[in-house]
């Protein structure tokens, strides 16, 4: 009977330590051709830049974790657009169209904000997390010229790691 409350005790206390992390994921859109990219970070994403091309396709992305941006993935064109989010505030959504490569992007947060980039042109797409508590964590893709494909994933960020301010 010790056993069994030991072992009751001890499955607790890691389930503790370990809040769920509640990952899905959203399979990538668009024609695929090319090279492979992943767009990952420490922490939460806290801003996003995206490059378009002649106001046709998206060219590049980049997201900054904490204080710290990520490298280009895609190609920088001309100007980016940026969004900067607030403290607590988290994409919840990417949406937008997609023909040979991704036309149109646009990213949701949990307050109703919005990032819109590119043409509205070709096949409709949209994701969001499995799990209301869970928020994008990095993408993943193609690249070849520009972006031909996007695919989303999305996890609960710890808690430490949610502060945008530098200790």
């Amino acid at each position: 009977m010790h056993y069994i409350a030991l072992f009751v005790l001890l499955t607790a206390s890691v389930l503790a330590d370990n809040p769920p992390q509640y990952y899905s994921f959203s399979p990538a859109v668009g024609s695929g051709s090319g090279s492979a990219y992943s767009l990952t970070g420490e922490g939460r994403i806290t801003a996003v830049r995206v490059w378009e091309a002649y106001n046709n396709y998206i060219y590049g992305f980049q997201f900054r974790y904490g204080f710290i941006w990520s490298p280009v993935v895609g190609f920088r064109s001309g100007t980016p657009q940026e969004m900067e989010l607030y403290e607590g505030e988290a994409i919840i959504q990417i949406s937008g169209k997609y023909a040979h490569y991704v036309q149109w992007v646009v990213f949701t947060t949990n307050r109703g904000r919005m990032m819109v980039v590119g043409q509205p042109t070709g096949h409709s797409f949209n994701m969001y997390p499995a799990h209301r508590e869970a928020e994008l964590r990095f993408i993943s893709g193609r690249v070849h010229g520009a972006i031909t494909s996007i695919g989303a994933h999305w996890a609960v960020v710890h808690p430490a790691a949610n502060s945008t301010t530098e200790h």
